[in-house]
């Protein structure tokens, strides 16, 4: 039995449910893992590559493992202005990880990010659906450890 089976039953076995399909296996594991996308690719009768074109094209896929939390960085001008390379040092300092590596615990990954949307709260961060605004580095810790309980 396949392992995305209730996923797949979901959505009707054509193409224009491609996008929508990966979201949801994202959505369970965190990233789209190569047997996941081949078993997507059968499921829904389209082409191997058209899976992988699909998965590589947008931003909001990842065919690398995540953490439980994603940190989202902001990077834009106002927050770049106001310590953003600061707090992405910080972080992946505080959670000993490099860019694009997860947590030894799986716990977190940090990633940087164009926009959050919320300049005047430079500089900023988002873990899940929570935005921080006017982080300052001393206060990361105490963010971290209400995800780490």
């Amino acid at each position: 039995m396949s392992i995305l089976k209730p996923i797949l039953d979901m959505h009707p076995p054509t193409s224009g449910s491609l996008i929508a399909v990966l979201q949801d296996v994202q959505d369970e594991y965190n990233y789209l893992s190569e047997v996941n996308l081949k078993e997507v690719a059968v499921g829904l009768g389209v082409p191997l590559q058209q899976v992988y074109s699909v998965a590589t094209f947008y931003n909001a896929f990842s065919l690398k493992p995540k953490g439980i939390h994603v940190i989202q960085v902001c990077l834009g001008t106002a927050c770049h202005l106001k310590g953003a390379s600061q707090l992405n040092e910080e972080l992946h300092h505080n959670i000993d990880i490099k860019a694009g590596e997860v947590s030894e615990d799986g716990l977190f990954s940090v990633e940087g990010v164009r926009c959050l949307g919320c300049c005047s709260l430079a500089p900023a961060m988002r873990i899940g659906d929570i935005t921080y605004g006017h982080i300052k580095l001393n206060k990361i810790n105490k963010i971290l450890n209400k995800y780490r309980s």
